[in-house]
Formats: structure tokens, sequence, C-alpha cells
């Protein structure tokens, strides 16, 4: 059968195709194949503007038109080539050579490719479409999520809810509060993701460019390839590798990725415990089933995607943050094939991104239900009561309150304010406790 989203293996180029195809400009074999071009034709071009050869203005600007217009008909002819050499970087190699010629200057297309080896170029391909990938796609859909659970966050600042640990009723919370918790978290994984360098390793077969130096002994090839590197590609050189990057910063990418969505999976199952709870109903569309069998249902399912796609994302960033820093020696052929997936797992990322935002558009507040449950927990203002005795030093308090209320099926407000109008203390105190309901025990923190 043909590939198409019907017989595609791997539901990212099947089911989920279209939520997520622009990022084959980063990921794909094209994609790959493209940042190769760029690579080779900068570097061509930087030791020209160098004064390693002469070659025309007009020469230049058709190099350059290569890389800039680079198209799937130029991918499939480095494959076409690629067929005969069976080696992926000499194929690209080789095309520019002919696009040298084409310019009319086969006088110096030696010089493409000049002392690098593959890694060269792939390691500095990969990083470089990796960084446009996580500064154009990656980075932007994380800010717009975090951008509008603020915004619910501000819608629901106001909104007292009761708050369980253990599961077990306890000290009411705001539910903007709770909102601002994850926007927080994600505040705080996006600035340490900031902080890691886009790294590259460029020095020749093994990292010490010795054909560069056996070429041209009295050139700085150090502070060339910085230059090329940090200058051109905008990309931070490794100063000491082996013949490939090391990728512990890359690893220090996924490690991050990961992260964030152990967060919003987090995030996921709460909204889902939520809806389960009634504290949330779902706006319905029109047509849309929940179940085969029971009609009634709407059923969380962009969660539940959510979570499920980024548990298998996980999962692949797992494998690659820790597989990838480990190579035999100088190097292996391991981290090339381990590569080749590094476009999945942000994929079913981005594809869980989508479904959490869906599912957060069809959240429709139950304030009805939110106030039910408060007003059935009136137990969990205990607490503000035996700490206000503490401050009046009151004996025993917090055993008085446990008497009270502990392992009971249910304390209501009159419980509540029997058990204040007990208490040996003065009127202005029992006028105070009896202030404190389940509705405003909610605290204080900082203008969302």
């Amino acid at each position: 059968m043909e590939l198409n989203n019907l017989t595609a293996i791997s539901p990212v180029d099947g089911r989920y195709r279209k939520q997520i195809a622009y990022l084959d400009e980063y990921f794909s074999e094209y994609a790959l194949i493209k940042y190769r071009v760029i690579v080779e034709t900068e570097y061509f071009l930087f030791l020209a503007d160098k004064k390693f050869f002469e070659i025309n203005s007009k020469a230049k600007e058709q190099l350059k038109n290569v890389a800039a217009d680079f198209g799937l008909t130029d991918a499939q002819q480095i494959k076409q080539i690629e067929t005969i050499t069976n080696h992926d970087v000499k194929a690209v190699e080789y095309f520019l050579k002919q696009q040298t010629e084409k310019a009319g200057a086969a006088d110096v297309k030696e010089w493409m490719h000049f002392g690098l080896t593959s890694q060269d170029i792939n390691n500095t391909s990969i990083p470089l479409s990796w960084k446009h990938c996580m500064e154009r796609e990656y980075l932007p859909a994380i800010a717009n999520l975090k951008n509008t659970l603020h915004k619910l966050a501000i819608q629901w600042k106001d909104i007292p809810m009761l708050a369980r640990t253990h599961g077990q009723p306890a000290s009411p919370t705001r539910l903007g509060k709770e909102i601002m918790v994850v926007v927080e978290r994600l505040n705080n994984q996006v600035k340490l993701f900031s902080y890691i360098p886009y790294t590259a390793k460029f020095g020749g077969a093994t990292g010490n460019f010795n054909a560069h130096y056996a070429a041209f002994s009295k050139k700085d090839w150090v502070s060339l390839a910085n230059e090329f590197v940090e200058n051109i590609l905008g990309l931070q050189r490794l100063q000491f590798t082996t013949q490939i990057e090391h990728y512990d910063n890359l690893s220090a990418h996924l490690d991050a990725i990961k992260r964030i969505n152990t967060i919003l999976i987090d995030l996921c199952r709460d909204l889902w415990m939520y809806i389960s709870m009634d504290y949330f109903k779902q706006k319905i569309n029109e047509g849309e089933i929940g179940s085969s069998a029971m009609p009634h249902k709407v059923n969380p399912i962009d969660f539940e995607n959510a979570e499920g796609n980024f548990g298998v994302a996980n999962a692949l960033l797992e494998h690659l943050s820790a597989k990838l820093p480990v190579s035999r020696l100088q190097r292996d052929l391991t981290d090339s094939t381990v590569l080749r997936n590094l476009g999945v797992p942000v994929a079913q990322t981005l594809i869980a991104v989508k479904s959490l935002e869906k599912g957060l558009e069809k959240l429709v507040l139950n304030e009805v239900k939110l106030r039910e449950d408060l007003e059935n927990n009136w137990a969990v203002v205990a607490e503000a009561i035996q700490t206000i005795l503490r401050r009046e030093n009151y004996p025993n308090p917090f055993e008085a309150l446990k008497e009270l209320t502990r392992g009971k099926s249910s304390i209501t407000k009159n419980d509540i304010h029997q058990f204040i109008d007990s208490l040996k203390v003065s009127a202005e105190i029992k006028k105070e406790l009896k202030t404190i309901t389940p509705h405003n025990y909610t605290g204080v923190n900082p203008e969302i």
C-alpha cells in the first residue's frame, strides 16, 4: 500500500499528521538534508570570505540560492546520488559540487566539505534544526498554553474551592490559585530550558582539526571554527569533542521537555478528577458521541489523549536523553540512528498540547457544585479555629477540635457554632470564630 494517513505505521504520520505536519521542516529526512546543505554551503562561503580561495559574487549568490530555495526535488536528487555513494553526507557534498560547477566555479569545488567529517555536518545541522524548532514551534506552543492557563487563573481567581490532600477534604483554596501553581511551574521550567545552550561539534574527524592543520598549519583553526559555528550558524561550539558531539546539552533540553510534560500530565489528571467531581461541565459538540453504548456520556477525552501522548513522548525523551551522551571510545553509530527519532517525542508533545488546549476550551465551571462541596465540609474550618485559640493561649485547642471533627461522617455549621459557644473565651473571640466559613477560609496569595 502507498504511504498515507491510513497506512502509516506511526500515528504521528497517520492519525495525527494534520496536526503536526509543519514539523517536517525540522525533523524529516528532507529537513536533515536541507540543513546539511545549509551548513555545507555556509562553510564553503565562510572559507571564501576568509580568502582561502577566490569565487566571484555571481557564483556566491547562486550557491546561496541553492540553500535558500532548497526543495523536495533537490532532496530527491541527493537521495539518488546516495544510491551510488551509500553515504548520505557524501551525497550532499557531491550535489553541492555539481551546483558549484553550474555556478561556473568548478575550479574551487574541492573546497566544499574541506577538512570535515560527516559528523561536523550532522552535529551542526541537527542542533540548528533543533534550535529552530524549539524557538519557532515548541517554546511558542508552551507559551500559548501558559497564557491560556493564566487567563483562566485570572477568570477564576475569586472562586473558592474545597482542597483535597491525600484525597480527603482539606483547607479550602481558590481555583485560580491552583491554576497559577501550574503557570508558575511552567515559567520556572521554561526559564531553565532557556539557560541551556544549543551546542555543536565542529573540529574534523576526531575533533582535533588534524586535516585542517596538516593543510594549513599556520591558521588558527580553533578561532575560525568558533567564528563559523557561533557567528554564522548561531550555535555554541564545543571545544573538546570526539568525532561526535557529546550531546549533554541536547540531553538537558530533552529532560527539560520531559519535566514540562510531567507537569502537564499532573494538570491533565487533576482536571480529569475535577470533571469527575462535577466541578466542571464540558461544552457539548453537536454530533460528537461519548460512548457507543451510553448516550448520556460526555467524556474528558481531550485530557486523556493529552496525558497518553505526553506519556509516550516522555518514554522516548527518557531514552534519548540517557542514550545520546554515551558512545564507545571516539564514536559509534548508535547516536545516528537514535537521532533520527528526535522529532517523534516533539511531535507527540505538541499533539498532547493541542489536546490539552482543546480540553481547556470545553471547560464550563460548575460553581453550584463547588459551593455545595464547601458547605458540606464545615470540618475544614477546624484548622482556623484551633490556630486562633492557640493565639489566645487556650489549653489544648488542637485536641479539642480533633475530638469534635476527626472521623465524623458529617460536621455542619451548627456543630461548629455549638462548639464555639461552648468555649470559655470572650464574646469578641466567639464572634471572630463564627465569621470563618468554608467559603471564606481561603488564605492569601500574591496578585494573579
